[in-house]
C-alpha cells in the first residue's frame, strides 16, 4: 500500500514538474507575424448568430476585447449560411458581416482566424461527409472557397479552422480508424484546395470529438496518431475540463500530438460553460476560479495560445449537462452584446502574458497569488517593437513596477500618465518603453540588450528603492 501511494505522489509530481521547469530555448508553441515576432494568440470565439438571431459588435466593442487582452479572434462561421448543403444556399450578406467584423479586428489590432461550423446546414450528415458518394466533400470546400476568396489577400487573417469538432456518430468505426482512413485525408483535400488563394495561411486542425460517454481519461477528444502532411499546420485541440487533477494530463496528450503533427499549439476554445446558478453563488464561483487558473497556468507554462469562448451576452441558454442550464458566455446580461462580465471568469482570461515579442519567447508564466508576471526572452530589436499586455485596470489598482533585467526598473502609479524611472543603467533608454492606456499594453520600442538573454518582470505597487543610499547613487 505504502509502495502505491508512493508511486501516485511520485507520478502527481512528474506532471507537476513536467509544465514547470524553465527553459533556455524558445517554446514550441506560439505562433510568427511577418517580421517574425513570437507571437502569443489569445482571444475570444465571435458568434455571428445566437439563438435568438444575428449578433454584430461595434469598433467600441472590439477596443473591449484588446483590453481584455484580445490579440486574435476566432469567427465561428456558419455552413449554412456558406454552402449549398440541402437547401441552404449562400447568402452574401453573411458574407459582408465578416468582412466588417475582420475589418474592425484589423483596426483594433487583433488578427482573426475562421473557423467553420455545420451549423445550419440542413441535410449535412457526418457520415455523407466521410463517404464521400455524393461529392459532399466538394460541397464544404465550396463553402469554404467563399472565404478564402475574400480573404486571400488580407493579412489580418491568419488562418482557417477548418472542420469544426468533426464527430463520428453512429458510424460502426474505430476513432484510430476514422480518423487515419477519413478524417485526415479530408483535411490535406482542404488544404490542398486552399493554397492557390494563398500559401502564407495557416490550416488549424482539430481530433473527432467523441460520443457522449466515450471520453478517455475526461478527455471527449480522440487522440490523433497519424502525421498530416501539410505545411502550415496548426493542431487547435479544445479543452472543456473542469475535473482538476485532469486539466495536466489532457495537456500533457496533447503535447504529445503536436509533437507528432509538428505543429505548435493553439488551443481552438476553452472554458467549461457556467451554470445559471454559478451567477449567484460564491461557493460554485470559487469552485471556477480554482479549476480555470489552473488551466491557465497550464497553458502559461506551455506557453500555447488560447481561445475562450465566448464573447457574448447570454439571452439564451443551453440545457445539455446535468447541472442545468449553461452558457459558454462570459458576460451576464441578457442580450447579445453583453457587457457584465462573470468577473469570476474573465479576470482569469484577461491576465497579463507577452503577447508579441521581438525576439523569441523562452518561457512566460503569471502568478496569480502574487500577481507577478515572469517573462524570460532572446531580444531581437531588427524585429521590431514588442507588446506586453498588462491589463493593469483589472490586475494592477494599485500600480505595478517593470524590471527588465538589472538595467531599468520604472513604475506606474495608478494616479499618473507615464512611467517614473526608478532605476537606468548606462547605454539605457527609458522612454523606449511606453504604456499604452487604451490597449492596456506595455509597448516596448526596442529592447536595452539586443541578442541577449532578458528576464523581464511585471510586479504589482510603485516600486520603491529597497537601499534609500543605493537609490541616490543610480
Amino acid at each position: 500500500m505504502l509502495r502505491i501511494i508512493f508511486l501516485t505522489i511520485l507520478s502527481v509530481l512528474i506532471i507537476a514538474t513536467s509544465f514547470t521547469a524553465l527553459s533556455a530555448t524558445p517554446i514550441k508553441h506560439g505562433l510568427r507575424d511577418k517580421d517574425g515576432r513570437h507571437m502569443i494568440p489569445r482571444g475570444y470565439v465571435i458568434n455571428t448568430n445566437d439563438h435568438a438571431g444575428a449578433v454584430d459588435f461595434n469598433a467600441e466593442d472590439y477596443l473591449r476585447m484588446v483590453r481584455m487582452g484580445a490579440n486574435v479572434q476566432v469567427i465561428r462561421l456558419e455552413m449554412g449560411r456558406l454552402s449549398e448543403f440541402g437547401q441552404s444556399t449562400f447568402e452574401p450578406e453573411y458574407l459582408a458581416r465578416i468582412k466588417r467584423a475582420t475589418k474592425l479586428g484589423r483596426e483594433a489590432g487583433i488578427k482573426t482566424v475562421f473557423k467553420m461550423t455545420v451549423y445550419g446546414a440542413r441535410g449535412f450528415s457526418w457520415q455523407a461527409l466521410y463517404l464521400d458518394k455524393n461529392n459532399e466533400q466538394q460541397t464544404y470546400i465550396n463553402a469554404w472557397r467563399h472565404i478564402w476568396d475574400a480573404f486571400k489577400n488580407n493579412d489580418a487573417v491568419i488562418g482557417y479552422d477548418l472542420v469544426n469538432e468533426p464527430r463520428k456518430k453512429t458510424m460502426d468505426i474505430s476513432y484510430d480508424d476514422l480518423t487515419n482512413q477519413y478524417l485526415i485525408p479530408f483535411y490535406e483535400k482542404i488544404i490542398d484546395a486552399a493554397l492557390p488563394y494563398s500559401d502564407n495561411k495557416q490550416f488549424l486542425i482539430q481530433t473527432i470529438f467523441m460520443n457522449k460517454g466515450e471520453a478517455i481519461d475526461k478527455n471527449q477528444y480522440a487522440e490523433i496518431k497519424q502525421k498530416i502532411n501539410r505545411k502550415n499546420i496548426v493542431f487547435a485541440p479544445h479543452i472543456y475540463q473542469e475535473h482538476i487533477d485532469y486539466i495536466a494530463p489532457t495537456m500533457e496528450r496533447f503535447d504529445k500530438e503536436s509533437d507528432l503533427l509538428n505543429a505548435p499549439i493553439l488551443i481552438g476554445e476553452w472554458g467549461f460553460p457556467t451554470f445559471v446558478t454559478t451567477d449567484n453563488s460564491v461557493k460554485e464561483q470559487l469552485n471556477y476560479i480554482e479549476f480555470y487558473i489552473k488551466t491557465a497556468e497550464i497553458f502559461d507554462q506551455m506557453g500555447v495560445g488560447s481561445i475562450k469562448a465566448w464573447f457574448l451576452g447570454n439571452r439564451s441558454y443551453q440545457n445539455f449537462l446535468p447541472g442545468g442550464e449553461s452558457t459558454w458566455a462570459i458576460f451576464s446580461d441578457k442580450q447579445a452584446i453583453g457587457t457584465v462580465e462573470r468577473k469570476y471568469i474573465t479576470d482569469i482570461i484577461a491576465r497579463p502574458y507577452p503577447q508579441l515579442i521581438a525576439g523569441d519567447i523562452n518561457n512566460f508564466l503569471f502568478n496569480f497569488a502574487t500577481r507577478t508576471l515572469d517573462i524570460n526572452i532572446i531580444s531581437d530589436n531588427s524585429k521590431g517593437a514588442s507588446r506586453i499586455f498588462i491589463a493593469a485596470d483589472r490586475h494592477y489598482p494599485d500600480g505595478f513596477s517593470v524590471h527588465v533585467g538589472d538595467d531599468l526598473i520604472l513604475a506606474k502609479s495608478p494616479i499618473s500618465k507615464g512611467f517614473l524611472v526608478k532605476h537606468a543603467a548606462n547605454n539605457t533608454t527609458p522612454h523606449d518603453i511606453v504604456w499604452d492606456e487604451d490597449r492596456q499594453q506595455l509597448v516596448i520600442l526596442a529592447w536595452p540588450k539586443n541578442k541577449a538573454e532578458i528576464n523581464i518582470k511585471i510586479k504589482p505597487g510603485v516600486y520603491q528603492h529597497p537601499d534609500p543610499a543605493a537609490k541616490n547613487n543610480d
